[in-house]
């Protein structure tokens, strides 16, 4: 059971990224499902169970290595409740409670692939044979259980670090409530990761007519300046933009979108409007992902898309 726990805990913790795959179906098929049903709480317990009962059934065929369902259980239990935890922390989020609210969930305190992160947990599986190598070298007994010794230190430090990004984070929201952007005060804000330093954060704030972007700094001698906000005016309201937003492919797109920016042009076929998520907008250094409408003269959808990892128009 115990040299069977590591290929358990790992199976189960990245299981739930098997959802990547449905990018191959589709941009469409990639915003419904990626990070919904694997990444959610009966999603985990599924994959746990999955999991425990295939080592299990296994271990029933090699008497040799026999497995305890119960304690497979726990080990794949922690896998897939980690992998949880780590996606719920970055700002794409998790639907969480699927299938029973269906509702976005992320704390915004990790990138989604953060380097610190790695390090640490490598750090816990590569440190433990290290130090082996070393004490086999000099005739030392190796400590017995080191591997568990270094993966529990790698998770004390790993909470450490997003311990620190969480108060980080809560200042960076504080100093984004305290100011006015061209004499109106925020209705949402938001932080998120900007790069590898903790204390370098984007911050987006929707006012009644605009959406701010800035970047918020709160390393020593850093200083807020508001004054450095990129604008994003909300657009007049008008057929074309009711009618887009009234789209499946909008109501599925702002279901996800916690920033939305609309644009409409006039074109020479009608009207395009186009939808975006500024937590992903390229103006922040983060991939896009854009919805397209387009609708004849008489603000009548004709044409829905939605693009993966542009900001650009065709």
């Amino acid at each position: 059971m115990t040299r069977l726990a590591t290929p358990m805990l790992l199976i189960s913790g990245l299981a739930a990224d098997l959802d990547w795959l449905s990018v191959f179906r589709g941009a469409r098929a990639f915003l419904r499902d990626h990070r919904a049903v694997t990444h959610s709480l009966a999603g985990a317990a599924v994959i746990a169970l999955a999991t425990a009962g295939v080592f299990w059934a296994l271990g029933r065929k090699h008497p040799s290595a026999p497995v305890q369902f119960v304690r497979a259980l726990l080990v794949c239990g922690a896998g897939a409740a980690g992998h949880l935890l780590l996606d719920l922390g970055n700002s794409y989020g998790v639907m969480l409670l699927w299938p029973f609210r269906v509702k976005w969930y992320a704390w915004d305190l990790l990138a989604p692939i953060d380097p610190w992160v790695l390090i640490l947990l490598l750090l816990g599986l590569l440190l433990p044979g290290l130090f082996r190598l070393v004490s086999e070298e000099i005739g030392a007994r190796p400590k017995a259980r080191g591997a568990q010794r270094g993966a529990i230190v790698a998770l004390v430090l790993v909470a450490g670090y997003v311990g620190a990004r969480w108060m980080l984070h809560d200042r960076a929201l504080e100093a984004l409530n305290s100011r006015i952007y061209n004499g109106q005060t925020p209705l949402a804000v938001g932080a998120f990761p900007a790069g590898a330093s903790p204390f370098t954060w984007s911050g987006i704030v929707e006012t009644d007519s605009a959406v701010e972007e800035l970047p918020v700094s709160l390393g020593p001698g850093s200083a807020f300046d508001p004054d450095l906000a990129r604008t994003h005016f909300k657009p007049e309201a008008s057929p074309a933009l009711e009618s887009a937003r009234n789209s499946a492919l909008a109501r599925e797109f702002l279901q996800f979108a916690r920033f939305p920016k609309a644009s409409v042009e006039k074109t020479s076929d009608g009207y395009r409007v186009e939808l975006r998520d500024l937590r992903f907008a390229t103006g922040l250094g983060r991939g896009g992902m854009v919805a397209i409408i387009e609708l004849n003269p008489q603000a009548q959808v004709i044409h829905e898309e939605l693009r993966l990892g542009t900001d650009r128009k065709r």
